[in-house]
């Protein structure tokens, strides 16, 4: 363990040395030198005096990042070792200011020898510290992977935006997912995670629910419902902004939501307004692929397709008293779920897309005729039109071993 501990800062040392070798002091002393050779700068040189002061200053400013700048990344990275309390007002009242602003200039090297640290290890006690909250990238990415889902990416990129920009929050995000296996809603939720925080699912402030596998007896709801209840507190305890993924959710037991509901409405022990819950469902799929079929029928484009249309379709049909978890836990009456984000079915040139992303991701080629081989492997619903893909684009990857050599 000391020895690990040695390594790590034997190579934070090594970085620090080269940015102050490279770009810093050797630059300072190369200046300072020329400077002493050829006398003062002409005002009306090719710099002209403004613009040499402020090189100058610069890199003088860089150079400046020894001792004090040292120390003030060990109290970062390593806190145990800290002495700033002890030693930070004897030599502030007793050394010159060292020439530099850590704002504007050290707190740059400050941020990338950081980030590099942390790449390799953990610099705090919880996980708040690896939340990067990327939704700049999140929306690049689902442009780029996600197809064929224009009201999903909206959605879910608006909805996540604006709660993350919201200061104060009067109760959790929560997010229901709805449509056809294999149209994208575990993809979508797997990519949220991975632009919040730095280790994605591995995050110690995402939690990742699969009914049939984590709750698989309705016999011990009770012991399920004291398990889980532990499990989101300890999570909400230990990371402010949390992210919580319920897959299947159409097969938890309305007891087991019924556990969840005060987290979602920020009426828990626990401070929950910060944090996210998606919920993953099949349910109000037939009712999405109707529409989708209605607009295709009358020459309309899916994209056409509008939020305000699909949610009232979802609302009724969630809400129907048939053996249904959502309706059985009245989250929609109590406006717990702030949106239903529907996925459409996919077509038969998405199933293409799906198809190409997956050799790309192998590291294989592939041509169009490829492409549509595997298409077309897939099984296409209705029986007359054939027009949308009955596993989406669940199974595709497992079809690109055929052309494996």
């Amino acid at each position: 363990m000391g020895q690990h501990r040695l390594m790590s800062r034997l190579g934070l040392a090594w970085c620090l040395l080269l940015l102050l070798g490279g770009s810093g002091g050797r630059a300072g002393q190369q200046q300072q030198g020329q400077q002493q050779q050829q006398g003062p700068v002409a005002e009306r040189g090719p710099w002209g005096r403004a613009k040499y002061e402020v090189m100058k200053k610069h890199l003088g400013a860089v150079g400046a990042l020894s001792k004090q700048y040292w120390q003030y990344l060990v109290c970062r990275v390593w806190k145990e070792d800290c002495k700033e309390k002890e030693t930070g007002k004897a030599e502030e009242d007793s050394s010159p200011s060292p020439g530099w602003s850590l704002p504007l200039v050290g707190q740059d090297y400050l941020d990338i020898l950081t980030a590099w640290y942390c790449s390799f290890g953990k610099c705090c006690k919880t996980g708040d510290c690896r939340i990067v909250n990327n939704i700049t990238g999140l929306e690049a990415d689902l442009n780029g992977q996600l197809h064929g889902q224009h009201l999903a990416k909206q959605v879910v990129v608006q909805a996540v935006q604006r709660f993350l920009q919201n200061p104060q929050p009067e109760k959790a995000l929560v997010l229901s997912f709805h449509g056809w296996s294999g149209t994208g809603k575990n993809f979508v939720a797997r990519m949220v995670a991975s632009h919040l925080y730095q280790d994605g699912l591995k995050s110690e402030c995402v939690r990742l629910f699969i009914s049939l596998f984590h709750f698989p007896h309705h016999n011990y709801v009770d012991s399920y419902k004291a398990q889980l209840k532990k499990q989101i507190s300890e999570t909400l305890r230990l990371c402010k902004q949390s992210l919580f993924i319920f897959d299947e959710a159409e097969k938890l037991h309305f007891g087991l939501l019924g556990a969840i509901k005060p987290f979602m409405a920020h009426a828990g022990q626990v401070d929950s307004r910060r944090s996210i819950f998606l919920f993953l469902s099949n349910l109000g799929g037939n009712a999405i692929n109707e529409v989708a079929l209605d607009f295709w029928r009358a020459g309309r484009a899916r994209e056409e397709i509008s939020v305000e249309l699909l949610d009232q379709r979802l609302r009724l049909e969630l809400q129907e008293p048939e053996e249904n978890v959502y309706a059985h836990s009245h989250l929609l009456e109590e406006n717990l779920i702030d949106f239903l984000v529907p996925f459409l079915p996919l077509e038969y040139h998405h199933v293409k897309l799906c198809a190409q992303d997956a050799f790309v991701a192998r590291g294989l080629p592939y041509t169009e005729a490829a492409l549509d081989e595997v298409a077309r492997m897939m099984v296409f619903v209705p029986k007359e039109e054939k027009l949308f893909s009955a596993q989406g684009c669940k199974s595709v990857s497992q079809r690109i071993s055929y052309f494996l050599p």
